[in-house]
């Protein structure tokens, strides 16, 4: 009996069944909306009453939804998620040519336009990185983008799975979802991935304690006795919209 049960969790887990802190997709695409001045409100609001349950009504998982900690007028960033690669052009101009949306498209934009620009990522789930549980809600959050040196994508998400991950909850921060990028040239991908925490006070101050524990200078040094792995990181503050799924 317990052999079957270790057996049907592998299952599970391989099928992306248990793993994925309650999200289904498999293929996301994380969208920054920098909002047209004084709409934000506007665009937020958008989002609320009408976007997300479109969304939804074609098929696309909303994920997560927030606004920048440092410019929370200017820009919205959100990741939504499709059952794979194929689907995402299905199912987004399945969205955007549907009567419902492009009503209310045009009467939110009597007045002009919401949006200046739009940035879009694709990504899809990192290896081995999200078989940790879903973690409780964050006052605060930090999308971090892992620029490797080549050939060190693997690398950087084998020191995430041994050691990295756990140092981070060592220290009170919380694990939200890893991915890897999609790159349009065949480039090697970046490791994206949020952590969050109660405040933003809160939250550098568990980072600064990662960074000098000793255990996580020694994965670090043991990691990179063969050469450097990350090249740069970028690390943006954002908090997460009320109505956003990932709180």
């Amino acid at each position: 009996m317990k052999n079957l049960l270790t057996f049907l969790v592998a299952m599970l887990i391989s099928a992306g069944l248990f793993a994925q802190q309650g999200i289904k997709s498999k293929y996301f695409e994380m969208r920054t909306y920098t909002a047209s001045e004084g709409k934000m409100p506007d665009l937020i609001a958008r989002f609320q009453n009408h976007t997300l349950k479109i969304f939804k009504k074609n098929g696309i998982e909303n994920v997560a939804y927030f606004i920048s900690e440092e410019n929370p007028d200017k820009t919205l960033t959100f990741i939504i998620g499709y059952p794979d690669a194929a689907s995402r052009d299905v199912l987004w101009n399945k969205f955007a040519n549907s009567a419902e949306w492009q009503k209310v498209f045009k009467a939110s934009e009597a007045n002009g336009p919401l949006v200046q620009k739009v940035d879009q990522v694709f990504m899809v789930w990192a290896n081995n990185l999200n078989d940790h549980k879903k973690p409780k809600k964050s006052g605060i959050f930090q999308l971090r983008t892992y620029h490797c040196f080549p050939g060190k994508i693997e690398n950087i998400q084998t020191r995430f799975r041994d050691h990295t991950r756990d140092l981070f909850e060592k220290q009170g921060l919380k694990n939200y979802p890893y991915w890897l990028t999609v790159e349009k040239d065949g480039a090697q991908p970046k490791l994206v991935y949020l952590l969050g925490h109660d405040s933003k006070e809160a939250f550098n101050a568990a980072f600064d304690r990662f960074r000098v524990d000793p255990d996580w200078v020694k994965a670090r040094d043991e990691s990179e006795a063969p050469g450097k792995i990350v090249e740069k990181v970028d690390g943006v503050f954002y908090k997460a919209l009320p109505f956003s799924p990932m709180k």
